[in-house]
């Protein structure tokens, strides 16, 4: 329903998407996954339209966003990170303002408004300026404002930042509804604990390349049953390598003079070996954090650094 090839997004000398591919089903929730900067709401706003790629192909529903754009966004709905929303409106007067921009009118968008409210639990706060609604409501507002013409296609970029607990969970549960009903979702996030448990399948991207992408089994099975070990401390990253590489099942993934990055299996049940080791090559230990499997643990092998940094 979305597919994505050989994305490029230059501004100047900062390329910001580069080389960006991937396909997303209806039904499903494809998931964007990286750092705040990596390039997912520049590939958003190139789906959108609102961003020209420098290259490359988007094809949406069947229409290619570069050559049949109004027709590639009819059945399409953004809940940008930005909050897109008319603070001197209520929440209904916004609905009803974004579906006829859809060309929606009369009996259909006012039954379609007063489902989303239901569905968004704003129902009771409708007729009520949103500039009087908490942070977590006017989030739930403007991704109620992306779907009430029903689309086939969602793009929601970030849209559980600084929320309350509530309103998050609310907000997933709301993304899950849509795909149940057939909608294609492309979803982007920096939250580790969303993509594990939302999406479908996931891309990894960072820098503006995907560096890993597919179902959460297929990426845990790129770090196998390996623990993640972080070693602070001082190191020569030119000794470390040869004492370690004697220790089986151990991968150096990143050596700095203050810092070692290991993949380790039973890392709990084998640190005495790796400090003896790294004392034969004279590096100091100073502290140790170790990851299980898992996204974040993958994502530390993958770009050598944790995804908030």
């Amino acid at each position: 329903m979305i597919d994505v090839q050989g994305l490029r997004k230059q501004y100047g000398d900062l390329l910001a998407v580069d080389d960006v591919s991937f396909t997303a089903q209806p039904g499903a929730i494809f998931g964007l996954l990286g750092p705040n900067g990596a390039g997912k709401t520049t590939t958003i706003g190139c789906i959108s339209g609102l961003l020209k790629p420098t290259a490359g192909r988007i094809s949406l529903l069947g229409h290619d966003v570069a050559t049949d754009g109004p027709a590639s966004r009819r059945q399409l709905g953004v809940v940008p990170q930005e909050l897109a929303l008319y603070e001197d409106l209520s929440a209904r007067e916004n609905l009803l303002y974004w579906g006829s921009a859809y060309s929606m009118r009369g009996e259909p968008l006012n039954k379609r408004v007063q489902m989303v409210l239901e569905l968004s639990g704003l129902l009771d706060r409708a007729n009520e300026p949103v500039k009087k609604f908490s942070g977590g409501m006017k989030r739930r507002l403007n991704f109620a404002c992306g779907i009430v013409h029903g689309p086939k296609a969602l793009l929601l970029d970030e849209p559980t930042v600084g929320v309350d607990p509530q309103s998050r969970v609310r907000l997933l549960d709301l993304v899950r509804e849509q795909t149940k009903q057939g909608t294609c979702v492309i979803y982007t996030t920096h939250y580790m604990e969303e993509a594990e448990n939302l999406c479908d399948r996931l891309a990894i991207i960072d820098h503006g390349k995907i560096i890993a992408t597919g179902t959460l089994a297929e990426l845990r099975a790129i770090l196998g049953e390996r623990d993640v070990l972080r070693l602070t401390g001082l190191f020569d990253p030119t000794t470390v390598a040869e004492p370690l590489s004697r220790i089986d099942g151990i991968e150096l993934v990143q050596a700095e003079q203050d810092m070692l990055t290991l993949a380790v299996a039973n890392a709990s049940g084998r640190l005495s070996d790796i400090f003896q080791a790294l004392a034969t090559a004279g590096a100091e230990v100073r502290e140790t954090t170790l990851t299980q499997p898992s996204l974040e643990s993958l994502f530390i092998k993958l770009t050598g650094k944790e995804l908030r940094e």
